[in-house]
Formats: C-alpha cells, structure tokens, sequence
C-alpha cells in the first residue's frame, strides 16, 4: 500500500549544507513557492526510491528547486519574447498601412483626413434667399440635354436651368431630395479662387480634372493647363486649391454672397456606371481601398448569391446605392463616397445660390459660357474635349442595367430622383417600365 504524499512546507525550505528525512515510496511531490505572487509549483520526484536509505542531501533538493526555478523563468521569457514580436509586427502593419494611405490618396479628397458623412450642420451658414420669379413659358423648359448652337441662346439656356432648378426647391413634395445642409462636408467641395472671386463645387465622374486645371493656372501656380504635371492637380498641399471649409464663418459667408459660383452635373445614371467602372474596374489611379475595403463591405451586405466569388458587380452597387439604409455604410466609406452620392449632397443647390450650372452633356458650349460669365476667359481655356466623350450613351447605360431587378432599379431611382428633377434629366422611362 502506497504512504500518503507529503509536502515540504515553503518555510522549510532546505539550505545547502543541510540534510532532510524523506520517505521512501513511489511517488514525492514538493510544493515550492514561486516569488512573491505566490504561485505554487509541484515537483514530481520519483528517484527518490533509488535513494539506497532514507536520507537525501538538501543539495539536490536545492539544485532541483534552482532548475525548476529556471525553467519557468526562461517559459516566461520566451512567451515575452512572442508577445513582444506580435506587437511589433502589428505596429509595422499599421505603418505600412498609413504608408499606403498617404501614398495613394483620393484623387479628389486632397490628402485631407477622411471624415464620415455629417448631415447636421458643422459651419453655420446663413440661408441665402431666393428671391421669387415668374416661371418661364413651357416651351423654355429644360431637357438636359438640348442646347442651342445659337450663341444669342445660350444665356436664356442657363436661366432656364436655374429657374427650374429654383421650382424644384420650393416643391415641398421633393424637400427631402433637394435639400441638405450646408456641412464641413460640402464646403469641403467646394474650391476657391480668391484671386478672380470664384467658387467651384466638385462633382466627381463629370470632368472636375480640367476645371482644377483652370483654376489651378488662375491662381498662378503654372502659366498655362499643358504644364500641370497630372499628379500635381490632386495633390491638395500642392496644387494651391483651397477649400471653402478653410475659411472662417464669416470669410465663407462673405465669399458665398460675391464670388461667382458654379459647378457641373451629368445624367445621374450615367455617371454612377462611370463611377463604377474607373473605381472598381478599371482602377487607373491605383486606389487599393476601393476593391479591397469598400468592394467587400458592400458584397457582405448586399450580395444575394453568397457563392459567387466574382468581385463587385455593378448590381450589388446599385442595391447599395438604392437601400435607404445606405448611411450606415456610408460613415463607414467615408469622404470615398463623394464619387457616387447626389449632388444634392455633394453641393447644396437649394441653399446655395449658384450662378450657372453647367451640363456635361453640352460642356463644348457650357464651358466657353462659364470662362465668359467668370470674367476668365481672356486668361485661359478650357481644354479640348475629345469628340463624342460628353454626349450621352442610353444603349451604355441600357446594357448595365439589363440584368438588374426593377425593383432595384425603381428604389436607385428614388433616391436620385431629387436630381433627375433639379438638373431637367428625364426619367429614365425604358429602365423603370
């Protein structure tokens, strides 16, 4: 019959030198205290019963009691060491992550620190009023997409544009999609030229490069638009651009009253599929978040198929741009949104007075317009247009939109309904129907 197990008390310890009585039996456990969190570990000792007599000498004990002690100490090292390499290994990805960051930033965010959408207003600024006027003869109504070559036509055109634009506003049935704060987020849109008293609202996907390049060269970084180097016109610490939201309240209050102000608009559907494409297929500026951050957010939530391993597809956008519960990824996205939300959102046509709105449909002559109404356009001009590249392709967006349900196709609809109103695009009938 084995003897029962016996501990050696921690104040017992032995010293070197010192002999201790030990039982003889299969197994001796010795119980030792491990510093002062007081810790116990147990030793298993079974040569013990190859002790030819019941006596054993302190030093073993002591130098058993010194490896076990040793032991744990190197355990412990080695596990700092392992968490100290997880750390660092951490921090280097952090690094290169904001590295990345830095490097490839938006083309049209500036380098600025990325801020979620804010709907409530962060600059106040006052409403500026819109007086009332009679509407124009039905006949003068705007398509978006008519303009006449009549150069004696062209200013009754853009009082068209901005008299629908002021009905549309005063339609209590579309408050809700025509109007929107004024927030750091659309002053941040908003460019100025001091220079030549000039505001421009950018609305990415409708040719904002070359309206950059103007301004870029009326402030007189370059003498002319051939010189600007094509990085230099997105680099907001060196392209000389600064926003609206730079401003104090009453230097933008100011500057909203007496600068000229312009921005220009495309076929809300149209620009979402170029929106698409140069973000999530094409990619021509190498901006990694786009496929690699927000592409999977919106697979997640919106993909039907969750087999398909394909990357975003054109109609998991368009359930995401259609869902009314949009915003929770939005805040999420951050500033990136600026290439796909409204332009309600993006400039605040209701509670902002703009002096003309240009149509990417017709730039060949709204341009020259806006260079002449400006006061600029002795001093520069706008670049040449491609032939065919501002003119709308229905058959373009009828193919992307083909295998889209209408149920998705009405809920996008409903959402940028507010500008299809505002700007005279027509409903998009053979999309909806």
């Amino acid at each position: 019959m084995l003897r029962r197990r016996r501990l050696v008390p921690a104040a017992r310890m032995p010293q070197a030198g010192q002999t201790v009585h030990l039982p003889r039996g299969p197994e001796l456990w010795l119980r030792f205290p491990l510093g002062p969190s007081s810790l116990l570990g147990r030793w298993k000792m079974r040569d013990c019963e190859k002790a030819p007599r019941p006596w054993i000498n302190a030093k073993l004990l002591a130098g058993r009691y010194k490896s076990f002690i040793w032991l744990t100490s190197d355990n412990m090292h080695h596990q700092w060491l392992l968490l100290a390499a997880c750390f660092w290994v951490i921090f280097m990805f952090m690094v290169a992550s904001k590295f990345i960051t830095l490097t490839f930033k938006d083309p049209d965010v500036y380098g600025v620190k990325q801020e979620p959408l804010m709907l409530t207003a962060m600059t106040k600024v006052e409403k500026i009023q819109v007086p009332e006027e009679k509407c124009l003869p039905e006949e003068f109504q705007p398509t978006g997409r008519v303009f006449s070559e009549d150069p004696m036509h062209q200013p009754l055109v853009h009082v068209k544009r901005i008299e629908l634009l002021r009905n549309v506003c005063r339609d209590a049935a579309l408050r809700n999609l025509s109007h929107t704060t004024v927030s750091k987020f659309v002053l941040d849109r908003i460019f100025v030229c001091d220079k030549h008293k000039i505001l421009f609202c950018q609305t990415p996907k409708v040719g904002n490069t070359q309206w950059k390049k103007v301004l870029i060269v009326l402030n007189g970084a370059f003498s002319s638009i051939e010189e600007i180097p094509e990085n230099i016109v997105h680099d907001h610490e060196k392209n000389g651009l600064p926003r609206l939201s730079s401003f104090s309240d009453s230097e933008i209050q100011k500057r909203l009253n007496l600068y000229f102000k312009f921005f220009i608009v495309r076929d809300p559907f149209e620009r979402l599929i170029s929106a698409f494409k140069d973000k999530f297929v094409h990619n021509p500026r190498f901006e990694p978040w786009y496929r690699h951050e927000i592409a999977p957010g919106i697979i997640r939530k919106y993909r039907k198929n969750r087999t398909e391993t394909k990357g975003l597809q054109f109609e998991d956008f368009v359930r995401y741009l259609g869902d009314p519960n949009h915003r929770w990824l939005d805040v999420q996205f951050g500033d990136h949104i600026i290439h796909w939300v409204t332009y309600v959102e993006l400039c605040a046509p209701c509670e902002i007075t703009y002096s003309v709105i240009g149509h990417h449909e017709t730039l060949e002559d709204d341009a020259p317009y806006i260079l002449k109404e400006a006061g600029i356009d002795h001093l520069v001009s706008y670049p040449t247009i491609p032939p065919g590249i501002t003119v709308y392709n229905k058959t373009k967006v009828e193919r992307y939109f083909s295998g889209i349900s209408k149920r998705d196709i009405r809920r996008l609809y409903t959402r940028f309904e507010g500008d299809f109103k505002l700007f005279g695009y027509r409903e998009p009938d053979f999309l909806l129907n």
